[in-house]
């Protein structure tokens, strides 16, 4: 499946341009960057999502593509990132830049640029929805306010069942093809609608509902640039997980390592895709949080597992590293094999290990080494991992 992310920067922050703010507030610098980069640094590190396409101001197209290029380079992306301008209404932007994405992409993500708090675990869940047969997906959050509604003199003619009622949000899910015809079909009918689930339900589909983020605030008045503001800092202690796994030669998967395919006519026996080095990873993360094994979350007597990708465990485990509030500092790795030459692969795993973990690839240390031909590693009988991962966590809850 082939998942590309619609970025949605062309609004005009007219509230808060009334509020004196020269700066849109897709522009405006948090963390090193412009405010709707934070969101492609969150999404970069869903193993699915293979690229982007920038809705920017027609305007100011040529210079945020310039930025764009600098920040894909400064952060080492390695996914292509294409821009394209807005038009009048959102919908009409949204247009545009499915209109950029390439053919093989099946499955899409629609962004507000101005939500730039959603998590990797939120578009991983609307992913998730997708590939089990939704045609939409969106997040929603319970309403907790009595709603009523009124007529033209302010007047209150019903009030709504609050259970019965969602808050959505962004990223949202489609199927790319759905997605086109119902906004072709709107189009048509010239219908405006605020999220473009609203058209996939225009047009007779359906829309999936997964839970929401209480996080995932939208920035729109100048109350909300407080939530850009740098917390008080919280006290938080070290802890440290060890991983380590083998894996023998033979007829079974491609070699990989470290998420990377490896030229090699080397084969490994697993269940899984038999990358060593991502499950020695995935074990010292669990390490770190004292959840035991991989062995314990992902069995290999689980045919769900057949095959998987290990990049895929190793972002289920992440995923628990998100609700401790770990906060990974360094990873060490070593590969213990005499076969085959790995020298050349050292920065590509380093920088795909790092997009995966979401750190700067300087965090992240990878060596290949040999037995001097002892062991079965010695005499080229399967391949071995160790991992070293250092985390801090916060000092009012366990590891």
């Amino acid at each position: 499946m082939s998942v590309w992310t619609i970025i949605l920067a062309a609004g005009q922050g007219s509230r808060l341009a009334q509020a004196g703010l020269d700066t849109k507030k897709q522009f405006l610098h948090h963390e090193g960057a412009p405010l709707y980069w934070k969101s492609v640094r969150t999404l970069a590190s869903v193993p699915a999502i293979k690229g982007f396409v920038f809705v920017f101001p027609p305007e100011e197209l040529d210079a945020c593509t310039k930025d764009v290029e600098s920040l894909s380079s400064t952060d080492d992306l390695s996914m292509p990132c294409l821009c394209v301008a807005g038009g009048a209404r959102r919908q009409d932007s949204v247009f545009s830049g499915l209109q950029a994405l390439p053919k093989a992409c099946s499955k899409v993500l629609v962004h507000d640029s101005a939500r730039p708090f959603a998590s990797a675990k939120l578009a991983q869940a609307l992913i998730s929805a997708l590939e089990h047969g939704a045609e939409a997906a969106i997040p929603g959050l319970p309403v907790t306010d009595t709603i009523k509604v009124i007529d033209q003199d302010d007047t209150v003619t019903q009030t709504l069942n609050r259970s019965e009622l969602r808050a959505v949000q962004t990223p949202q899910a489609f199927d790319t093809a759905a997605l086109i015809r119902a906004h072709l079909a709107c189009e048509k009918k010239q219908l405006s609608v605020t999220d473009d689930a609203s058209m996939i339900e225009a047009t007779g589909g359906t829309v999936r509902i997964v839970p929401g983020e209480a996080g995932n605030i939208k920035i729109t008045t100048p109350e909300d640039l407080s939530m850009l503001n740098a917390q008080a800092p919280q006290t938080m202690l070290p802890c440290v997980g060890w991983g380590y796994d083998v894996h023998r030669y033979g007829a079974g998967r491609p070699f990989r390592l470290g998420g990377i395919p490896v030229d090699t006519d080397i084969e490994v026996i697993a269940h899984s895709d038999g990358d060593v080095l991502l499950h020695a990873l995935a074990d010292a993360l669990l390490g770190c949080l004292g959840l035991g094994d991989i062995g314990k979350h992902f069995p290999d007597t689980d045919a769900k597992f057949e095959g998987i990708e290990s990049s895929i465990l190793v972002n289920e485990v992440l995923q628990e590293v998100e609700k401790k509030a770990l906060t990974i500092t360094h990873v060490d790795l070593t590969v213990i094999a005499q076969r085959p030459k790995l020298a050349s692969y050292r920065e590509r795993i380093q920088k795909n290990v790092a997009n995966l973990l979401r750190i700067d690839k300087s965090h992240v240390n990878f060596k290949a080494t040999t037995e001097e031909k002892l062991g079965f590693t010695g005499a080229k009988k399967g391949i071995k991992a160790v991992a070293c991962v250092s985390a801090m966590y916060p000092a009012n809850q366990q590891a």
